[in-house]
């Protein structure tokens, strides 16, 4: 894969062979950022984990302390009371089946999250091959299936994050903006990690924690020392 000359810069200063502490890692990936946006800064975790098997998932929901720096589309599935409800507490969208062939036909995904009612979860089930694999089903795991749907837009708008497994079981998670600096970036990742561990499931057999990457939108990856992750 050729690298454009920015990236082979920023590689530049990076020590591909060290392991750093977490405060160095985020000092570091914050200097090697040289795009003219705020890039994301995105944390990559591998776990010594089988997410073929139901019993090794690992999946939840975490609130960052600083958030994300992204402005999150909340699209909620309710109706009457908690419909309104939704509105008031600051919902990008709300409604319920006659969003489903706009979803379908339309191709509309100008939202971030989807969180639902468990009334609407029969609704919503309609949409599972067109949700699911954006990652934009409601999961009860995840606090997005809830009658309380004023805490669950309230954390989401605060900076709250879902991590998941992928298919190489790894878990891919924004940490925030360059901008952000040091300290934040740090207390967002020792957050994440914290829910990560906290989610280690019984089966899990060995080191859990394999490794662990940070890197921004364009930069190249800074791996971190995971003794500490054991």
């Amino acid at each position: 894969m050729k690298r454009g000359k920015s990236y082979i810069e920023s590689s530049k200063l990076i020590d591909s062979a060290k392991l750093y502490d977490v405060d160095e890692a985020m000092d570091a990936v914050i200097k090697a950022a040289r795009a003219k946006f705020d890039e994301t800064v995105e944390v990559h975790v591998k776990l010594g984990v089988d997410s073929r098997h139901a019993d090794q998932q690992v999946r939840g929901a975490v609130v960052l302390p600083h958030g994300t720096g992204k402005t999150v589309r909340v699209l909620v599935f309710a109706k009457d009371a908690k419909a309104e409800e939704a509105k008031a507490a600051g919902a990008d969208f709300v409604g319920g089946e006659e969003l489903i062939p706009k979803i379908q036909n339309e191709n509309w995904f100008e939202y971030d999250v989807v969180v639902a009612t468990p009334d609407m979860m029969g609704v919503v089930g309609r949409l599972g091959r067109v949700l699911g694999p954006k990652g934009l089903m409601p999961n009860p795991k995840a606090g997005t299936v809830t009658m309380d749907v004023t805490k669950a837009i309230a954390e989401i708008k605060a900076g709250k994050i879902e991590y998941r497994l992928d298919k190489t079981n790894i878990i891919h998670c924004p940490l925030g903006k360059v901008s952000f600096g040091v300290e934040k970036l740090t207390e967002n990742f020792n957050t994440l990690m914290g829910a990560v561990i906290k989610a280690k499931p019984a089966a899990a057999k060995g080191q859990y924690v394999r490794s662990c990457t940070v890197a921004s939108t364009m930069g190249p990856g800074v791996k971190i020392n995971q003794a500490k992750f054991m």
